[in-house]
């Protein structure tokens, strides 16, 4: 029986997502998965801001060249860790479907919600996306960095006598944690990260494989991910600048996007959305970047490159 070696990082929701997914990538090409471990750059390096040592591409860089060098047949990241460009001769061959897209905000306090976080409230997250835009609705939150996997960011809560931390919907669901998120963010509140709730296979450029990988693509989340990776990819982002996208497809062929790029202290956020044929998915992207660029992003983008 062939077997797949499958690229995946090491922390508890890498191998829990990789796990689920070896599974039904056996089941639909009737054959035998072995999941291959790989400890990235971003995962060693726990004790610094990735804006400042390099952004998303150091959780993928290692894995994109084990498949490259041929040490591994796919891997499975979460989409959001995703850099706008991958390496030359890998390509994402499907999106299975997409998880709870939101934000999740754990509380010390179960009590509370994000409406009731009282005065000054410490909040962590290590994610300036999140941080600018609790600061655009509450400018007297005091955020506090943090990293680390999903465990040692909820002892956060004790440790570092925080009123509330905020993590991923879809993480805290996939590891059977669900009952510790106090508040799903509505995207009014915090538009989510690009492609947030979506699992992405990554194969080698060219290879079968990829075509086999097709049938496990959900349409509708690899339409909304197109959209959100366009508009990605159109304002050069990465994850030292503050930017949300959100794509959701709608009945009738259509495909809502909502963006947004911010200053990072939330003094300044610029916002957009439109609607588009779904088949105009990537068009859409690009275009609501151009809108966001026109009304006063470009402006935060070029503060932001000087910084």
């Amino acid at each position: 029986m062939r077997k797949l070696r499958v690229a995946t990082r090491g922390s508890a929701l890498a191998l829990a997502q990789a796990g689920d997914m070896a599974r039904r990538i056996a089941t639909a090409l009737g054959c035998e998965v072995e999941l291959v471990t790989i400890r990235t750059t971003g995962d060693r390096i726990q004790n610094q801001s990735l804006a400042k040592i390099g952004g998303k591409g150091l959780f993928i860089k290692e894995i994109e060249e084990s498949l490259l060098s041929g040490e591994t047949d796919l891997a499975v990241h979460s989409a959001k860790d995703l850099p706008a460009r991958i390496a030359d001769g890998c390509t994402l061959a499907a999106f299975p479907e997409r998880a709870d897209p939101r934000d999740a905000l754990v509380t010390r306090d179960p009590a509370l919600r994000f409406g009731a976080l009282g005065r000054g409230a410490r909040i962590g997250t290590g994610s300036v996306r999140r941080a600018s835009q609790l600061l655009s609705l509450r400018p007297d939150l005091e955020i506090v960095a943090i990293r680390g996997n999903v465990d040692t960011r909820l002892k956060k809560l004790e440790d570092d006598r925080l009123d509330a931390v905020v993590l991923a919907c879809a993480g805290l669901d996939r590891l059977g944690r669900a009952e510790v998120i106090t508040e799903r963010l509505a995207p009014e509140i915090l538009l989510p990260s690009v492609a947030q709730g979506t699992l992405a296979f990554e194969t080698r450029e060219g290879d079968p494989l990829a075509a086999e990988l097709a049938q496990l693509d959900a349409p509708d989340a690899a339409c909304a991910i197109a959209a959100e990776r366009a508009f990605l990819a159109a304002l050069e982002g990465d994850c030292s600048v503050p930017l949300a996208a959100f794509a959701e497809c709608l009945p009738d062929q259509r495909l809502r996007i909502r963006g947004l790029v911010a200053a990072i202290d939330g003094s300044q956020i610029v916002r957009a959305e439109g609607e588009v044929a779904r088949g105009e998915a990537v068009a859409g992207g690009q275009a609501l970047a151009d809108e966001i660029r026109a009304a006063g992003g470009a402006q935060i983008l070029t503060a932001l490159a000087a910084s």
